[in-house]
């Protein structure tokens, strides 16, 4: 494209020179989220960890795994506990993973093929081992089969859900995931060869009582060549990564769009700021939309009742939405070290709810096996592959059949309050 040539949508203006004002209606409110490519640092740390999980899990699904990653100018050092009855090259893994996000260059400050990869790993502890190996419930002579493993650590858990989207996630975040996926395909297939791995997108969404109503500012921010000219780079991360993102109703000429705005981005990724895995828990569950519990994913086994339990409640919570039960629905869970079931449920529909939240309790409660065992079976969490959602969100995820995005419950939802209902 002629750079001469003014790229608008619907009269936007990339990087306005005076912000435009337009007062929040009565009764709308803002809301942002953020979302960051599979190059930020953080990110690189999770994949790192999730990928050395997979492996392990392919060869001992019985292992526990708590595998932290750090990253920083020319180190990657992986540390945690692991017990296990397999080997895995973590080097090579480390080295594989950083290769395959973009990092294979020296130009990049980051060189995955000859930077130092640095261990400091011991087995989990034999007093926790032990606590989940042999349940509460267990030892007291309860011997159901969903109940012999316990909770792998105390703590609350949140799902949610809303109609915002097809996949029932928040709007803003949705968003901000697509463009930062935009932003790594467009790299990756040379349509826009000057960009490398590391950015960020963010993008705050105008609500009104019925939902979405237009989009207010989009932020994009990448990293890229060093003679990638400004004036260029924002005409072309606009056109070929903004234009084909973003729902067309929902921009107006008011939309505020920034590309780079603190202008040059040429260092980037580990070599600009160190990483750590379980940093991004916003950006991988609802972009602040919900409660977080505080625990992070990535590189925990599922006996980590932070990792299966955060999936079982967002399995939850959007069986309800789906249902047409609610617009909203947050889901908490709350565990005790190796107990295997939950010490409290929590339904909170936000007011938006078509049936009692006590009613949605009791069938939760009937409808859903809850016990770390039961959640490991039936969502498949000794066999799912968690690098793929260790950038770009654990959930809505349309583009991966994850089994706890499936809603293969409604009909058992449905009779269960059915039945509840006539009771």
């Amino acid at each position: 494209m002629d750079q001469e040539t003014p790229v608008t949508f619907r009269d936007v203006v990339i990087n306005p020179a005076a912000v435009p004002v337009r007062p929040t209606p009565a009764g709308h409110w803002l809301f942002t989220s953020e979302s960051v490519t599979e190059g930020h640092p953080d990110k690189v740390c999770d994949q790192i960890s999730d990928t050395i999980l997979d492996e392990i899990q392919q060869l001992d699904p019985a292992a526990r795994v708590a595998c932290e990653t750090v990253v920083n100018t020319g180190m990657v050092l992986v540390m945690g506990e692991i017990s296990t009855s397999c080997y895995v090259d973590i080097p090579r893994i480390v080295r594989d993973v950083l290769v395959d996000i973009g990092y294979g260059e020296a130009d990049y400050g980051f060189d995955g093929r000859n930077c130092a990869v640095l261990t400091a790993i011991s087995e989990q502890s034999g007093d926790i081992s032990g606590g989940v190996s042999a349940s509460y419930e267990s030892r007291q002579g309860n011997r159901s089969h969903d109940s012999q493993t316990g909770a792998g650590d105390q703590g609350m858990m949140f799902g949610y859900a809303c109609d915002d989207t097809p996949e029932h996630m928040p709007l803003p975040l949705a968003l901000a995931h697509r463009l930062c996926r935009r932003l790594a395909e467009v790299r990756k297939n040379a349509a826009l060869p000057g960009l490398r791995p590391d950015g960020k997108a963010q993008v705050t969404v105008e609500y009104g009582p019925a939902g979405p109503v237009r989009i207010h500012t989009v932020v994009v921010s990448t990293q890229h060549d060093p003679d990638y000219e400004n004036v260029r780079l924002e005409r072309d991360i606009f056109r070929e990564v903004i234009l084909p993102t973003l729902p067309a109703d929902l921009v107006d000429a008011d939309t505020i769009v920034y590309v780079n705005p603190s202008g040059k981005f040429v260092l980037g990724g580990p070599q600009a700021d160190s990483g750590l895995s379980g940093r991004k828990i916003i950006v991988d569950t609802y972009g602040g939309m919900a409660a977080h519990g505080g625990g992070s994913f990535s590189g925990k086994d599922p006996t980590k009742v932070d990792r299966s339990a955060s999936y079982a409640a967002r399995y939850i919570a959007r069986h309800i939405v789906a249902g047409g039960y609610a617009r909203r629905c947050q889901v908490q869970l709350a565990y005790a070290i190796s107990v295997a079931h939950p010490v409290s449920i929590l339904i909170d529909t936000q007011g938006t709810g078509t049936v009692p939240e006590e009613r949605l309790t009791r069938a939760v409660e009937d409808v859903f096996p809850l016990t770390p065992d039961a959640i490991i079976r039936e969502l498949e969490l000794r066999t799912t592959r968690y690098r793929p959602v260790a950038a770009y969100g654990h959930f809505g995820r349309p583009d991966l059949d994850l089994p706890w995005e499936r809603l293969d419950r409604l009909e058992r939802l449905a009779a269960r309050l059915a039945g509840d209902g006539n009771s």
